[in-house]
């Protein structure tokens, strides 16, 4: 039998049904890259099983690069971060159609600022001539908090504020970075603050939250405007209603979460009011990670 992949753009017929197609998802480095694949296929497995669309990921090995990556490897859409997911917005009108709902109930996540209890540091005054490790220059936690939080509090520019900063690429990089001390300060997203200290004790005896930012949408699915209204639809309903499933339940439970629920642009708002607190302009926001 010969297999023949139609382009998802164009299978939409008038009664909202589709063609099963093959959809390439992007995902980001929250953590690393081996990791994120193993937790992500059983989802893509079970999309695949309740829809007929096969789910091909293909990981990025930066978080900036799911913008420039996502034309030229002809994505159809990706597990977005929050910042990265207010970019492509802006940037690409793509819309977020689900995002998980964690064990305690939330569906959102936060940033920390983070030092060893051995540093010293208690406020902002402390991190002058210290070193920081960033995440990336595309993430909420990450870099876009931080930077906000150091403008507000009269920090502009950070290459003479600290003696040295870096971008370690994952979250859990930048939290390990700062429990062994080879940097004085930390930016990450506290769910991976909390499934790292859940492996290494010493996280939560050892780290001092400085600054904590507001709550901004969990990593969700957001597809491409052109693809076709019943694709979305049958992706966000195979989502949504995995709770409901014996089946769903178990590969939710592999997956870190409690459940899916929609998410729409409006719940991106305080990513947009952060990055405007950072004096980034997200249509223009260009970067080059150091």
């Amino acid at each position: 039998m010969i297999k023949i992949i139609i382009s998802a753009a164009i299978l939409f017929i008038c009664t909202g049904s589709s063609i099963a197609a093959e959809l390439k998802i992007g995902l980001i480095p929250e953590q690393n890259v081996f990791k994120q694949f193993k937790r992500y296929e059983p989802l893509g497995t079970y999309i695949e099983k309740k829809t007929g669309h096969k789910i091909k990921y293909t990981t990025l090995s930066r978080y900036g690069n799911i913008i420039e990556s996502f034309h030229k490897k002809k994505m159809d859409g990706a597990f977005w971060g929050s910042f990265t997911g207010a970019m492509a917005i802006e940037k690409l009108g793509i819309h977020p159609i689900a995002r998980p709902v964690n064990f305690d109930g939330t569906s959102t996540y936060h940033g920390y600022i983070l030092v060893h209890k051995d540093s010293g540091i208690k406020d902002l005054k402390d991190m002058k001539g210290r070193t920081v490790a960033f995440v990336e220059q595309a993430t909420t936690a990450g870099y876009i908090f931080p930077i906000a939080y150091f403008r507000e509090q009269g920090i502009k520019n950070i290459d003479t504020y600290f003696k040295e900063y870096y971008f370690t690429g994952s979250h859990d990089s930048a939290i390990h970075a700062v429990l062994n001390k080879k940097v004085d300060i930390a930016c990450a997203k506290n769910t991976m603050y909390e499934v790292l200290s859940r492996e290494d004790p010493r996280i939560k005896d050892e780290l001092v939250i400085i600054a904590r930012s507001p709550d901004v949408p969990s990593n969700g699915l957001g597809l491409r405007k052109e693809l076709a209204y019943g694709v979305k639809a049958e992706i966000r309903q195979a989502l949504v209603d995995m709770h409901l499933n014996p089946e769903g339940r178990e590969v939710l439970k592999n997956f870190g979460v409690k459940r899916f629920i929609e998410t729409n642009v409006e719940d991106y708002a305080p990513v947009f009011d952060i990055a405007e607190r950072a004096g980034i302009d997200l249509k223009k926001y260009e970067y080059v990670n150091k």
